[in-house]
């Protein structure tokens, strides 16, 4: 569908008068930009002889950017058949995939100021600010399905994941964006 189809006709059927692919699958997709920006870091940082010593720690994080930014294109096109399906469960399940995702990207952001290039620190913050926008798109995708679902319980028990995640991921990125303003303005 998307995933091997240019960035072009994406942005145009997004742009288009068209039921997708819409706020889920872009969710997805800016959050893909973000956690390819980590993979950026991570690739500019190996090798340098001043970072050989985060070099297995570093690699570990690459590993995990890359399952995380596969898993954010395939949601890309996951999105659209979820809503395409008119299966309210599939619809909920995308975008808590998604921002499950964004928090596990958004917790490698922290490694890389400590282990990672310092040029490259104003991209770290990107990262997490489109981690950010990804995670929130989700999660709006998730309050607007929930309230299709019937059951009491279980709606409660996904806000309380879903709000408890939230303010996780809000205080990791205030971190991310805090320590690389005051290291950019030094």
């Amino acid at each position: 569908m998307y995933c091997n189809s240019s960035l072009k006709r994406y942005l145009n059927d997004l742009a288009d008068k068209l039921p997708t692919p819409g706020g889920g699958s872009a969710s997805a997709l800016v959050a893909g930009l973000g956690v390819s920006l980590v993979s950026m870091v991570v690739n500019f940082t190996l090798g340098k002889p001043k970072y050989l010593n985060y070099e297995k720690e570093l690699k570990r994080i690459l590993s995990s950017s890359e399952k995380l930014k596969d898993n954010f294109l395939r949601f890309v096109d996951e999105d659209v058949k979820a809503y395409r399906s008119k299966n309210i469960w599939y619809c909920l399940e995308v975008p808590l995939k998604v921002a499950q995702s964004c928090y596990e990207a958004m917790k490698l952001c922290p490694l890389l100021l400590e282990k990672a290039n310092k040029n490259l620190f104003s991209d770290v913050a990107c990262a997490a600010i489109f981690l950010e926008a990804g995670f929130w798109g989700a999660y709006f995708n998730v309050e607007a399905n929930l309230k299709f679902i019937k059951d009491k319980k279980i709606t409660s028990r996904i806000r309380k994941e879903i709000l408890k995640k939230s303010r996780e991921f809000n205080k990791i990125r205030k971190e991310v964006v805090e320590k690389v303003g005051t290291f950019i303005r030094r």
